[in-house]
C-alpha cells in the first residue's frame, strides 16, 4: 500500500479529506486542536515537496448553511499550527471554491467551507464529489 511518503507532490495541488471537526466555545475558539495538529505531518510533507494542500472537512452536524458551523472559525487555529497562513473559499463547491484553487501557489494551503452545508455530502453524491475532486490534482485521505 502506498502512502504519502511514496510521493512527490513537487507543483501539484493535493485536495485532503481531514477530520478538523473540532470543539468550539461560546466565542467559537478551538478548545481541542488535536485533529488539526493530527494532520499537519501528512500537509507538511506536500508544503516540503513544493506542492500546494488544498483541506476539506466538515464540522458539527448543520441543516443547511449556519454561520455557526463554518469552519471559518478555525483558520487562525489551523494556521498557527501549520505554520503558514491558511486561505479560505466561503464555499467547497462552485465559483468560490474553483477560483481558490485555481489560485493557489505552492507552499500555500486553502481550507474548503464545511462540506456538510451541503446535502449532497453526507448522501454520497457522485457528481458532487467529482466536483470537489476536480480542485485538485491528486486526492489524500488523510
Amino acid at each position: 500500500m502506498k502512502t504519502v511518503n511514496d510521493f512527490n507532490f513537487a507543483d501539484k495541488k493535493a485536495i485532503i479529506r481531514v477530520d478538523f471537526n473540532v470543539p468550539l466555545d461560546e466565542n467559537f475558539k478551538v478548545t481541542d486542536a488535536t485533529r488539526i495538529e493530527a494532520a499537519k505531518p501528512t500537509i507538511d510533507k506536500i508544503l516540503a515537496d513544493g506542492g500546494s494542500v488544498i483541506l476539506m472537512s466538515h464540522l458539527g452536524r448543520p441543516k443547511g448553511v449556519e454561520e455557526k458551523y463554518s469552519l471559518q472559525h478555525i483558520l487562525q487555529t489551523a494556521s498557527g499550527i501549520l505554520g503558514v497562513p491558511v486561505k479560505f473559499a466561503e464555499n467547497c463547491i462552485g465559483t468560490s471554491a474553483k477560483t481558490a484553487a485555481e489560485a493557489l501557489q505552492p507552499g500555500e494551503v486553502l481550507l474548503l467551507e464545511n462540506l456538510r452545508f451541503h446535502n449532497e455530502e453526507e448522501a454520497g453524491d457522485v457528481a458532487f464529489a467529482k466536483e470537489l475532486a476536480s480542485l485538485g490534482d491528486i486526492y489524500v485521505n488523510d
